[in-house]
């Protein structure tokens, strides 16, 4: 039988609950509040108070301090500052005891709570949560923090639920909030609704102005760093994105579209892009407009229209996507030639097809049409708008009657009032049906062909109300285009002799060159004269 020597513990583990020992613990707290709020900075000042003089009382602990976080949610532990140094002292050994006032104080996250706890014991390292009377060196220790933690973690699933519950009401009721600290252009009001700042408006009436004028989004930022406009988050420097972000909100023309965003996570809080996966609400007149619901569509047709038109619709070059091939249809882009003569070196920036070689070698014609220059085209717009201002009396009075013929909607809108109320009918007739086969007994064949009935001519009219919606849109760009076409020509001189790049933006459509060289200039008005 083998002999079994037992060898006693020479360095027991000291709990918080002895208090017999002699070698002193050093001791530090955790305090923690969740918001900001008057009422919970006072928690906060009362917790570091207390622990203060708690630890000090004790003539067998020694005092290190309190580490702590204000307005800090405790979902998890990656953003608590005071929480991390406070874990970093303890494994570094710098701390032999921490006291906090309860599990939900030290973490609602099962998982976080417990690494933590695990990591301190390996180095020897106590936590004493207070409330609950838990001591983590002690034997049920581990599993009181378990069953507790999961209760914490539980109860910051219910509060997510509920605040998540309550955002979603206020969205259904049509109330309408924005992240006034970085939206440029309102300011909370006294009612709680948004309220427009008449400096900042003006900076968005100009980027969207800039827009249809011509402008890229990145010339536009470019302008409004040069000009040291600050940008919604008070910055110096404008980007391109922030650009298109203020183009694209419909929160500009009075509307709101909320719960773009949700939380997918309600641990990590993690924000997701929302594709479909709960429900929207968008609000109409919601609140004051700073840009004309018209004026923002037509912004919209202009950002789909450059979207189509790929890399040469984003340049900045106002020549870009808009000489047009009069052979194959494909736009012109600059190039650059370059020769060596005479121990000179040559340089020529040209405008050619970009489709002109595409075909060359697999048994196609390359393009005919030749290359132009720069100045050949500002010298030959200068001719052919001359000539459009020869008459422009009678051009502005043909204008007005195209954009009130372009302008006008009504057989549009009828028509979509009454695909609406065949929606509501539709869908009416399909909720009774659904009911009536849940309470009576029916044909299931006869009921699934009546049905699927239904939803057809939903799907039908559903696609019918997207067509005339985007007819509409366009009509309403183009009156606008031609409402703005008017408006410039009609503070411009009669003659021009130098280029103008900001008209050449205003007034062009596109240049086709054809083969024999010749332009034909489109304006936006739909005049279309050749030079």
């Amino acid at each position: 039988m083998a002999n079994v020597r037992v060898i006693p513990a020479t360095t027991p583990v000291i709990s918080a609950q002895s208090k017999t020992s002699t070698a002193k613990r050093r001791v530090a707290a955790y305090a923690r509040v969740s918001t900001g709020s008057d009422e919970q900075l006072t928690s906060y000042e009362a917790q570091v108070d207390y622990y203060t003089r708690f630890i000090q009382s004790r003539e067998d602990w020694e005092f290190v301090m309190v580490y702590a976080d204000e307005g800090i949610s405790a979902v998890n532990t990656k953003k608590r500052d005071g929480f991390n140094q406070m874990v970093t002292a303890a494994l570094t050994g710098g701390i032999d005891l921490i006291v906090t006032k309860s599990v939900s104080r030290f973490a609602r996250n099962t998982v976080d709570s417990l690494t933590t706890v695990r990591k301190l014991k390996e180095k020897g390292v106590e936590v004493w949560f207070e409330k609950e009377n838990i001591y983590t060196l002690d034997s049920k220790g581990e599993l009181l923090i378990t069953i507790m933690s999961s209760l914490a973690q539980e109860e910051s699933r219910s509060i997510s639920e509920n605040v998540t519950w309550g955002q979603r009401k206020r969205m259904a009721d049509g109330k309408v909030t924005l992240p006034y600290a970085q939206f440029l252009g309102y300011e909370k009001g006294e009612d709680g609704l948004p309220r427009i700042v008449p400096e900042e408006a003006e900076t968005v009436r100009l980027i969207y102005r800039l827009f249809m004028e011509g402008k890229t989004s990145s010339a536009i930022a470019k302008r409004l760093t040069r000009q040291g406009v600050p940008t919604p988050a008070g910055k110096d420097k404008w980007q391109a994105c922030g650009v298109q972000s203020i183009l694209q909100n419909e929160k500009y023309k009075g509307h709101a579209l909320m719960q773009k965003t949700f939380c997918a996570n309600f641990l990590t809080k993690e924000m997701v892009k929302n594709t479909g996966q709960v429900q929207q609400y968008y609000v109409e007149d919601s609140h004051p407009s700073i840009i004309e619901p018209d004026e923002w569509d037509a912004v919209q047709a202009e950002t789909c229209r450059r979207k189509s038109l790929g890399s040469i619709g984003r340049c900045g070059n106002p020549l870009s996507g808009k000489i047009v091939c009069g052979e194959c249809g494909g736009y012109f882009g600059k190039k650059v030639w370059g020769s060596y003569k005479d121990d000179k070196t040559y340089r020529r920036e040209v405008y050619q097809c970009n489709e002109k070689y595409k075909h060359k070698g697999k048994g196609g014609r390359q393009c005919g049409t030749p290359f132009v220059t720069e100045d050949e085209v500002k010298s030959r717009f200068l001719t052919a708008f001359n000539k459009l201002m020869a008459d422009r009396d009678g051009l502005v009075e043909d204008c007005r009657l195209a954009q009130s013929a372009i302008s006008d909607t009504l057989a549009i809108e009828t028509e979509l009032a009454e695909l609406l109320r065949e929606i509501e009918v539709i869908t009416e007739l399909s909720r009774k049906a659904i009911y009536e086969n849940a309470r009576n007994a029916q044909n299931q064949s006869d009921f699934k062909d009546r049905n699927d009935g239904y939803l057809e001519r939903h799907r039908k009219a559903t696609e019918r109300i997207a067509e005339l919606e985007a007819e509409k849109r366009e009509r309403i760009a183009k009156g606008k285009t031609l409402d703005r076409f008017i408006a410039d020509i009609e503070k411009r001189p009669r003659i021009f002799t130098e280029w103008d790049e900001a008209l050449w933006l205003a007034v062009v459509d596109k240049v086709t060159v054809a083969t024999d060289g010749s332009m034909t200039f489109t304006f936006r008005n739909g005049s279309e004269i050749t030079a």
